[in-house]
């Protein structure tokens, strides 16, 4: 083990660690239990701290093993952030501009999981900053349950991150937050785009209601 793969896993702890004392996280698994297999993680994104909160929140033993899929043009942007997204978190890092991406998003991620990794992935596209709860789905979900339907889709709602890092502050605001992980789903047979984007879509959404209703 090289001295920069040390220093990325002492790293990686402490980042988990700061997350779990300054949220007070607690991980509701809810029609699902943690497992090794291989599954992709989807949730709402309304912070940039989103992935490294349910990453966090995973089993030791399934959190080595579970890749974020972030976008290149921010985790790229310096030495900090690149050793961060691809040394710390080990992420699938994807170009977001279709002109001028050289390699296939789902094709990425794909190998990610044919190589043995989970992944954690936020089908919105990008941060949700307004009023919905939730925004449309990209298709990027769909593309990959195509590719990948022995994979298990497992919804995840995150629950008042983006009130602890709210948009341009740079110090988190102590909060307690709520990651919760909902039943499985996968594409179903013969089941159209529309329709599975939906379903998932809904799937997502009834996490956020329980929460509510709790």
């Amino acid at each position: 083990m090289t001295a920069n793969s040390v220093f990325a896993n002492v790293s990686a702890n402490v980042i988990a660690l700061f997350a779990r004392l300054v949220t007070a996280v607690r991980a509701i698994w809810d029609g699902v239990e943690p497992a090794p297999s291989k599954r992709v993680y989807f949730a709402n994104h309304t912070s940039n701290g989103d992935f490294v909160l349910i990453w966090a929140v995973l089993p030791p033993s399934i959190r080595r093993r579970t890749r974020p899929v972030a976008g290149s043009d921010y985790w790229l942007t310096s030495k900090l952030k690149t050793f961060i997204g691809r040394d710390v978190f080990n992420a699938v890092l994807i170009d977001r501009n279709p002109e001028s991406r050289e390699d296939d998003p789902i094709a990425q991620m794909a190998e990610a999981l044919d190589g043995g990794s989970s992944l954690i992935l936020f089908p919105e596209g990008t941060r949700n900053t307004g009023d919905d709860p939730l925004l449309p789905f990209k298709t990027g979900l769909y593309h990959l349950a195509s590719q990948r339907p022995d994979v298990d889709l497992v919804p995840v709602w995150i629950e008042n991150l983006n009130q602890v890092m709210p948009k341009g502050e740079i110090l988190p605001i102590p909060l307690i937050c709520t990651v919760r992980f909902g039943e499985a789903l996968r594409l179903e047979a013969g089941e159209i785009k529309d329709a599975f984007l939906e379903r998932s879509h809904a799937a997502l959404l009834a996490l956020k209601d329980c929460g509510d209703v709790a």
